[in-house]
């Protein structure tokens, strides 16, 4: 399936802005499941510097810094992207347990070596579970607890394949809870969420983070979109859409199988993938530091076309 992603973010100031220094993750991965074809910026006012690079988990990420006073600033990305299925119905017949795969990551190096021996792709399997402990720890905004095992506890049946057990914590989480964007902020903390009940989909994806990782197991979060199709009847309304969240779990053998909480579906090729990271922390869409500027005001628009 192709897609052109068009995301548009304005900022307008009450006083001048005398230098702005941004980064923007906005810039479609490449992998196995997924071809960025062509991707371009359209920023107003022009930047004075504009370079690309890679992050710690292999991100695209633009910086550009913009040294004229303006008051209005207008960042644009559109993509072209492939997206091909993400999985397939085999992989949730796995029937390596949960007990299994916190085992193998909470090995150690040596530990980990061993377990990989007499497989065809030893070092691939190496590094993939050495890269898969990073997502075990406390990251800002995800952090094991007590409250959060508990409330994970009920998917995680003795000798239940992980699979299934994910599959029944992402169900829970659309049933128990509230989509409601009016609650949350970035900042509001998960056990608010937890306690009330409510949120939106990054809520809901560092909420599953946080509970697999409260029981040992490897999550990371990731930010993207997904097509939405209008109503019977109704015309499709150009940016409409809006950035998505979802979460993605590390099987060893399978590699990182994803789960959208929010729409309690598996991601296949209506799923499309910016970036991933630990939290939202990692992958935030745009940010940056202004000079001057007073108070601001910020609207986002995102539309993402089916190109047949």
């Amino acid at each position: 399936m192709k897609y052109r992603i068009t995301h548009s973010t304005l900022y307008q100031y009450s006083q001048l802005v005398g230098l702005c220094q941004n980064e923007a993750r906005l810039q479609p991965r490449d992998f196995w499941r997924q071809q960025c074809q062509s991707s371009r910026f359209e920023i107003n006012p022009e930047p004075g510097d504009f370079h690309e690079r890679r992050d710690f988990f292999g991100n695209r990420v633009a910086y550009f810094a913009i040294q004229q006073a303006h008051q209005r600033l207008e960042v644009t990305a559109v993509s072209e992207v492939m997206v091909f299925p993400r999985q397939s119905s085999g992989d949730l017949a796995d029937l390596t347990t949960w007990e299994q795969v916190r085992e193998r990551l909470q090995g150690g190096h040596e530990q980990i070596q061993t377990q990989s021996q007499g497989q065809s792709q030893q070092q691939d399997s190496y590094d993939e579970l050495l890269d898969a402990k990073l997502y075990l720890l406390d990251s800002p905004m995800v952090s094991a607890s007590a409250e959060l095992a508990d409330y994970a506890q009920r998917s995680f049946l003795p000798n239940r394949p992980l699979v299934q057990v994910v599959a029944d914590l992402m169900q829970r989480i659309h049933v128990d809870f509230t989509y409601d964007p009016s609650f949350t902020t970035i900042a509001t903390p998960l056990s608010e969420v937890l306690h009330f009940r409510r949120g939106v989909c990054q809520d809901f994806a560092h909420l599953a983070i946080a509970c697999l990782r409260s029981m040992g197991i490897a999550a990371r979060y990731v930010s993207g979109y997904v097509e939405t199709q209008p109503e019977p009847g109704k015309q499709r309304l150009v940016g409409a859409d809006a950035s998505h969240a979802w979460f993605a779990v590390y099987v060893p053998g399978l590699g990182w199988l994803e789960f959208d909480p929010t729409n309690n579906k598996l991601p296949f090729d209506q799923h499309i993938t910016l970036a991933w990271g630990r939290d939202y922390t990692d992958v935030t869409p745009l940010k940056g530091i202004a000079f001057g500027g007073g108070q601001h005001t910020l609207s986002v628009s995102v539309d993402v076309l089916r190109l047949e």
